[in-house]
């Protein structure tokens, strides 16, 4: 990993609908642009991956999406309006960050939820990506989601039943096709007035994640935030996946052929258990420009083979 860097520059951007998005640059003021889009969905950014930029030969540009980090309202506040955080949102937002910052063409770089969102503005704008490096695919279809929050409970059945007892009765909550009732379950727990309810139901759903993830060795990531932070991540993570990312099924590997003349590097693990491979598979295979790494003795989280391809990913597009 490269050095500790910075900010030499940040901000709050007005994106309109009341909400300001966080964002700050560092490394090289004239190097190469590169935009890292965070997981979750509100999971916020973190200092540590621009490590993975050389910081004589990029600008790295970090942002905090709707709703999270450093980005106002914050969706733990209540009042906080999540009809207005939505995919079409997040994308309109990072084309204002681009023309805001008067950046041609950027890098895109992320991974899990951040890969959605990659995906999803650069189908939209393709003329402004340069490359796309992304860490654990996903394209957060119905059927991702109902693996992550039913089919994979199959593995971990004494979690699995803890998760959908915490969810309360889902029986009359409507899912998004597919999406399990469970997930909406958890949406409205989390927009309940009683903070102790959200409280409780934000703690049982990071166990849950946590639980997916056990077998990596990694700790508990997901049961690590606390407070605000976490009662933040799962509002939106739940508000996103019970409306199926508010994309159509399947949209994003339906219109990769829109990718065309963009280089990109994909890196997956095959033991990922909350995100399977097919996805990355299906996506390589839409995308003849991509490159498809797996890792073959990493999961979800990745581990020392996978930072060394990001790594030599970036280096490579670092020169183009």
């Amino acid at each position: 990993m490269r050095p500790e860097t910075a900010p030499h520059d940040q901000g709050l951007l007005d994106v309109g609908d009341g909400n300001l998005v966080h964002w700050e640059a560092s490394g090289n003021p004239d190097g190469k642009p590169a935009l890292v889009v965070h997981g979750g969905p509100g999971s916020g950014s973190s200092p540590h991956s621009r490590r993975y930029f050389d910081p004589e030969a990029y600008r790295v540009v970090l942002f905090d999406q709707r709703g999270c980090g450093r980005s106002t309202p914050h969706a733990s506040d209540p009042a906080a309006d999540m009809s207005v955080n939505t995919t079409a949102h997040l994308v309109a937002d990072m084309e204002r960050l681009r023309e805001h910052l008067g950046i041609d063409k950027w890098l895109l770089y992320g991974g899990s939820w951040g890969s959605t969102l990659i995906l999803a503005y650069a189908e939209a704008h393709p003329e402004r990506v340069s490359e796309i490096v992304i860490a654990s695919v996903t394209t957060t279809r119905r059927s991702e989601t109902a693996w992550l929050y039913e089919g994979v409970g199959r593995f971990f059945p004494e979690a699995h039943e803890r998760f959908r007892a915490g969810a309360g009765d889902a029986s009359d909550v409507v899912g998004a096709g597919d999406v399990p009732d469970v997930v909406g379950a958890y949406a409205a727990l989390m927009n309940h007035p009683d903070r102790v309810v959200q409280e409780k139901a934000a703690a049982d759903w990071c166990a849950w994640e946590d639980a997916v993830l056990s077998t990596e060795g990694m700790g508990t990531p997901y049961a690590d935030r606390v407070d605000d932070a976490r009662l933040g991540f799962v509002r939106i993570c739940s508000h996103y996946f019970a409306h199926g990312a508010f994309l159509e099924e399947g949209a994003l590997i339906r219109d990769a052929h829109r990718l065309a003349g963009i280089p990109g590097v994909l890196i997956h693990g095959r033991l990922d258990m909350g995100g399977p491979l097919t996805t990355a598979w299906e996506l390589s295979r839409a995308w003849p420009d991509a490159e498809l790494h797996v890792v073959e003795r990493a999961g979800h989280l990745g581990g020392e083979e996978t930072r060394e391809r990001i790594l030599a990913a970036l280096d490579r597009f670092a020169k183009g």
